[in-house]
């Protein structure tokens, strides 16, 4: 967490705010609430929304093999289930508990990862599904699990028989009651947009009562307001962000229009500013300038995400409510770091980049920041937090905002 100067008794506050939230957190996960969580199952799901992120056949058959390639890491699991395994990498965890990769199968496009992918799912509902503790559970991991469920629900139903296909809507149906009783104790950051987006996603692809859709259509608006910036930066600085949103804030506009809603003006306004600022923090390669959280580029990510914008022309020179200008002549491309410290409760991943710039022309950069190594160990992103890591001037070997580490605030 990046703090400025003089932000102590903010921080303080925020401890305060956020030891009272995870205690709600934990009871609303206890035994007390968990009746909450149990209801009436879906019949059917009426609409598989799609999934823009980049899905490789190859990865599919890996996993049928025992071989996990999650968050740059790879694990055998020797013949056993993914999910009864301890792996000591949090991020590994919570990707696969967080089933984005059923894009995977849904790319091989067989029998044999339709069948995969349903045998993996039935493992953890029979492993996790009622046990609501640990990083399965998590609502950030919760949120990206629902999307995934329901996006790639066609693929999992695959030549279901109706026991597992009950099982399925069940199991999905009491994960949308506990992240829309999560949703409003979450920290404020992406994991709580994204909790707001798979409950739209919800609403709109299982039977639901027309006041369900209203509900999370209205919460999504909010959060979006709250979240997205009026140049379409993302309130944590993050570039990185504004792409990972992208990425949901786009299917689920189609998933809107393919069920003949209207979706709220917040989310074409969030869209339609948010695409030209990705634009802005891309170079001519094609990569993301490296602020505030951002590594390595994945190019064909944003290429894939670029395809949906029509706005066409040269990129934005200035975001002055996200804090970066841009400067283009030519071949050369310079984005620099004009703003402050993002909120305190969203700068958990916040560099002390101030007056920091990336210089390239053409496919060459010249001059560029550290970054943050995505899936590195996690000891090191605080040497790439530092001012050191930027280019900007460092005086007398200290950073630009200092660093809280503790473990209650992130």
């Amino acid at each position: 967490m990046a703090i400025a100067a003089g932000s102590t008794t903010r921080l303080w506050t925020l401890v305060a705010k956020e030891f009272w939230r995870k205690t709600r957190r934990r009871l609303r996960a206890g035994p007390l609430y968990r009746w909450r969580y149990s209801g009436r199952t879906p019949e059917r799901v009426l609409i598989a929304p799609p999934d823009l992120r980049l899905a490789d056949p190859q990865i599919a058959l890996e996993i049928y093999y025992g071989r996990y390639p999650l968050s740059g890491h790879m694990v055998e699991t020797g013949g056993k289930s993914p999910f009864q395994i301890a792996v000591p990498n949090p991020g590994w965890q919570k990707t696969l508990h967080g089933f984005r990769w059923l894009r995977h199968m849904r790319a091989a496009g067989t029998e044999l990862a339709a069948a995969n992918a349903r045998a993996l799912v039935s493992d953890w509902i029979d492993i996790h599904g009622s046990n609501i503790a640990g990083v399965a559970w998590e609502p950030g991991t919760t949120a990206k699990r629902v999307i995934a469920w329901l996006q790639h629900s066609s693929v999992v139903l695959q030549g279901a028989e109706f026991p597992f296909y009950r099982a399925f809507l069940k199991s999905l149906a009491m994960q949308i009651r506990y992240l829309r009783a999560m949703a409003r104790e979450m920290p404020n950051g992406k994991d709580r947009l994204r909790a707001r987006i798979a409950l739209a996603f919800a609403a709109l692809s299982l039977p639901a009562p027309a006041s369900a859709l209203r509900g999370a259509t209205r919460n999504l608006a909010d959060e979006l307001d709250r979240q997205i910036l009026p140049d379409g930066g993302h309130v944590s600085r993050n570039p990185i962000t504004v792409l990972e949103i992208l990425a949901d804030l786009l299917p689920l506009r189609q998933t809107y229009a393919n069920q003949a809603e209207t979706p709220p003006a917040a989310l074409m306004g969030a869209i339609d500013r948010m695409l030209p600022a990705l634009r802005f923090f891309r170079h001519q390669d094609g990569s993301l300038a490296r602020f505030n959280g951002m590594g390595a580029t994945i190019h064909n990510r944003i290429a894939t995400i670029l395809r949906h914008d029509d706005t066409a022309g040269a990129p934005l020179l200035h975001a002055p409510h996200s804090g970066y200008e841009r400067l283009s002549m030519g071949g050369v491309t310079v984005i620099a770091d004009t703003g402050p410290p993002p909120p305190i409760d969203v700068s958990n991943a916040a560099h002390a980049g101030c007056l920091a710039f990336e210089l390239s022309s053409g496919r060459r950069h010249y001059v560029t920041n550290a970054g943050v190594d995505t899936y590195g160990a996690a000891e090191f992103r605080p040497l790439a937090r530092a001012t050191a890591a930027h280019s900007t001037a460092t005086i007398n070997d200290t950073s630009s905002a200092r660093f809280s580490h503790s473990l209650r605030v992130n």
